[in-house]
Order: structure tokens, then C-alpha cells, then sequence
């Protein structure tokens, strides 16, 4: 007999309400035994089983692990989780996912399935739980809600709780795997009742959670002062977003080693102790925090891609797709298929290359593409293609500068994934979706 495919699987599952036993379960193993070690703090101002009907709740995202907060807060009101499709062909995460009714959704993709999903849950009463920002943090601040996030609150008209997180990024960075302890909360309350869903506009919603979901965690440590248990390694990799100069200005000279993160061309750079406090070595140029030197990369790329219509970034890189017969194990997201080049430019992401031994070769213009998933960490990204996963693993590590890249790039062109209010003066005097003037 033959296999049915994974996608065919997934799109004939009934979805429901989880099993009350087996989400006794997810909590006893994720937060009485192995959360201990994270020392939570809830704090409940709204409690969301006082809604006796459907409901969401949306959570803002820092980490791999914010699902064990978010279920945690809800307890013991039984939540179903929206996680990426892909995590649906992973071997960790394919059979227990089943159980939990969680809810698959194609990231910064128009999927149907997600949206019957979701329906199916709250037509039974259920609650649905899920991040509208869309991935983790890249590097400690929220990103912008995905759009139309508020155009399905308003479509379905129940009520929409808000589980604040904070301190997980610093527990569990993007560019660094290790488990990091010190202090995180969760604080639950309702953001929307189903009166506010119905007569708030859209735009008052989105900036509504945007404002509610503005973080940065470096900030927040640094007034807080909580120290952290970093294991001697907090800055590694932390050149993956902090990947210019500040100082003479080159790209991808920066190194970080232990805690100190250092200029390998001009010797600039700074130690950071265990409260994520940088200390500049002797006549340094260094920001705040690794959120405020991306900060200013991003608006270094917001100049230069204005100033040069010619301007292009290229990495080498291999692709990875999903096998719909096969799972995905030994913590891998997909299965190699392919190497080439990867060039960014401002027409479009193109790859050029092969794939299955095969010439291969797909361009993503701006209107299909303006961020980029960091699924596990900035080693490698993915997105979707036509509806279909690929990773992209490049060569160097420049994943936090294409991110930037394509994001930023989306926004000249196009600007659907528009940044935040407050980030206005970046733009100053600049043209915004200058392809939807014309």
C-alpha cells in the first residue's frame, strides 16, 4: 500500500480541543520537571479561565521554549498551540505535536490550513495560542506582528488574552544554544474583549499588540541588573547580528569569543559580564547592547540600499527541502538538496544553483518576501517558496545581514511589513514602497 504523504496527513487531521490528559501530561514533564530549572515567575491579572467560551491568546516571542510559559499561564484551561508546518516533519516533534492537537501554520505564508484549524478549535470552545510576530527574536527586541493578524481576531470575534513574556531571549539567545539562567516572567491579561474586537479597527489592534509587545531585553536587564548563569560563553557567535564595525566600519570582522567580542581588522570591541552589560575596551566604539548595534546596521542598510540602485549582497550556500514521505531527525530541519549562490539585490532574493543534482535556479520578489524565518538559530533561515520550505544555509555567517537586507528591502519596494511607529525617523526624508508609486 502506498504512503500517504506527510502534507495530505496533516490537512485530513481533525482538529480539536487537546486531550485533557495529555495536556496534563505536557505540563507535568515541560513545567514541573524539567521547568523547574528556569525558576518562572507568573503573574496572572486576567485569568483566562474565567472565559468560558473560545478565546486566543497571543504571546510575544522570545524563545524555544515560550510555549512552556505560555501553557504554564494558562493552566489549567487546555490551549492549543500554533507551531511552524515544517516542525511537522521533524522526528522530535511530529508524534507529540499529533497528540497535542497542535495547529500547523506556513510562517509569513497565506496557508487555508491554519485558518480551518483554528476555526475547528474555537467552534468547539477551545482556546488558541499563538505568536503573531511570527518567529523568536533575532536579537532581543519583538518584531512587527505579522499582517493581518488583527483581520482574524476581527473575523472570528472572540476574546484575545495577551501572555507578556519576559527575560527568554536572555534564557535562550538566537545565537547561542546554551541554556542561560537567571530570571524570566509570564504575566497574563486580557488585551481584546469581544466588544473591543468588534468595534476596534484593524490598524487600532496592530498597534495596539505592537506597542504591547515592545521589548528590549537587553534594556530590561540593564534596569532590572538580573545576573546570569552564561557558562563563560556570552558572546558567542554574537557576531552573527553584530557583524559591522562600529568603529572603522568593516563588515564581518567582529569576532565573539567567551565574553569579549572583538574587531579582528582594527582591534575595536568590548567584554559583557554576566548582568549583559558590554564593558568597550580602551578608546572603543561600541553601542549599548547587541540590540542597539543592530539597530544602527539597520539604518546603515536603509542608507545604502537609497544611495546605490545597483546595490547587491552575495553568499554562497546550500538549500534544504522536506521529504513528504520522510521525517526529519538528529535536530536537522530538512534534508540538503542543493548548493549555489544566493544574491539579494533589488528585484528580488534569487538562488542560482541545483537542486537534486539538477540546474535549479527561483527569484522571491519583495511583494512574496519581507523577513526571513531564523528557525532554530542564525546559522541558517528559511521561508517559503510558492508554498514550499527550503532552508538556506550559507557559507559565512551572514544571516543576521540578509535578514536585514530583505526586511529593509521589502520596505523600500513595497513596504507591507511596515517597521514600527516609533522607528519613523529612520526613514526620514526617504521614500517608502516606491514600486507601489509607480
Amino acid at each position: 500500500m502506498a504512503k500517504t504523504p506527510i502534507s495530505k496527513k496533516l490537512s485530513k487531521r481533525k482538529y480539536r480541543p487537546a486531550p485533557r490528559l495529555i495536556a496534563a501530561i505536557y505540563k507535568l514533564i515541560m513545567l514541573d520537571i524539567v521547568g523547574r530549572k528556569y525558576k518562572p515567575n507568573f503573574h496572572i491579572i486576567d485569568d483566562v479561565n474565567d472565559c468560558k467560551g473560545p478565546c486566543f491568546v497571543i504571546f510575544n516571542h522570545l524563545s524555544r521554549i515560550d510555549h512552556m510559559y505560555v501553557m504554564g499561564a494558562c493552566y489549567p484551561r487546555i490551549t492549543n498551540m500554533m507551531a511552524g508546518y515544517s516542525e511537522f516533519y521533524r522526528t522530535k516533534f511530529s508524534f507529540i505535536f499529533g497528540l497535542n492537537k497542535v495547529i500547523p501554520k506556513k510562517n509569513y505564508y497565506a496557508d487555508k490550513l491554519s485558518i480551518r484549524a483554528t476555526a475547528e478549535v474555537l467552534r468547539k470552545g477551545g482556546c488558541v495560542t499563538f505568536a503573531p510576530e511570527g518567529l523568536a527574536s533575532d536579537y532581543g527586541g519583538n518584531k512587527p506582528i505579522v499582517p493581518g493578524t488583527s483581520k482574524m481576531f476581527k473575523h472570528f470575534k472572540v476574546p484575545v488574552y495577551l501572555c507578556y513574556l519576559e527575560g527568554q531571549y536572555l534564557q535562550n539567545t538566537k545565537v547561542c544554544l546554551d541554556e542561560r539562567f537567571g530570571e524570566t516572567h509570564a504575566t497574563m491579561s486580557l488585551l481584546f474583549s469581544k466588544e473591543d474586537v468588534e468595534h476596534l479597527s484593524v490598524e487600532e489592534m496592530d498597534d495596539i499588540i505592537n506597542e504591547k509587545f515592545r521589548r528590549n531585553e537587553y534594556a530590561w536587564n540593564a534596569e532590572k541588573k538580573i545576573k546570569w548563569e552564561t557558562h563563560g560563553r556570552i558572546c558567542h557567535r554574537l557576531e552573527d547580528f553584530c557583524y559591522k564595525c562600529p568603529k572603522c566600519g568593516k563588515e564581518f570582522t567582529m569576532k565573539g569569543e567567551g565574553d569579549k567580542i572583538t574587531c579582528l581588522s582594527c582591534g575595536n570591541g568590548a567584554s559583557m559580564d554576566d548582568y549583559y552589560q558590554f564593558h568597550p575596551f580602551e578608546d572603543a566604539v561600541i553601542p549599548a547592547s547587541p540590540f542597539d548595534w543592530v539597530e544602527q546596521e539597520r539604518r546603515d542598510i536603509i542608507k545604502e540600499i537609497r544611495e546605490n540602485p545597483d546595490y547587491y549582497f552575495e553568499d554562497e550556500c546550500q538549500i534544504g527541502n522536506l521529504d513528504e514521505y520522510k521525517l526529519v531527525g538528529k535536530n536537522k530541519t530538512s534534508f540538503i538538496v542543493g548548493e549555489g549562490k544566493l544574491r539579494i539585490d533589488h528585484k528580488g532574493l534569487h538562488y542560482t544553483g541545483t537542486r537534486h543534482g539538477e540546474p535549479f535556479s527561483f527569484t522571491m520578489d519583495y511583494k512574496a518576501l519581507y523577513t526571513l524565518i531564523t528557525e532554530v538559530d542564525s546559522s541558517f533561515f528559511n521561508f517559503y517558496y510558492k508554498g514550499e520550505y527550503f532552508d538556506i544555509f550559507p557559507k559565512h555567517q551572514t544571516v543576521g545581514k540578509i535578514t536585514l537586507l530583505v526586511e529593509e528591502m521589502h520596505r523600500y519596494h513595497v513596504n507591507f511589513y511596515k517597521n514600527f511607529k516609533w522607528n519613523a525617523d529612520m526613514y526620514e526624508g526617504m521614500e517608502l514602497g516606491i514600486d507601489l508609486k509607480k
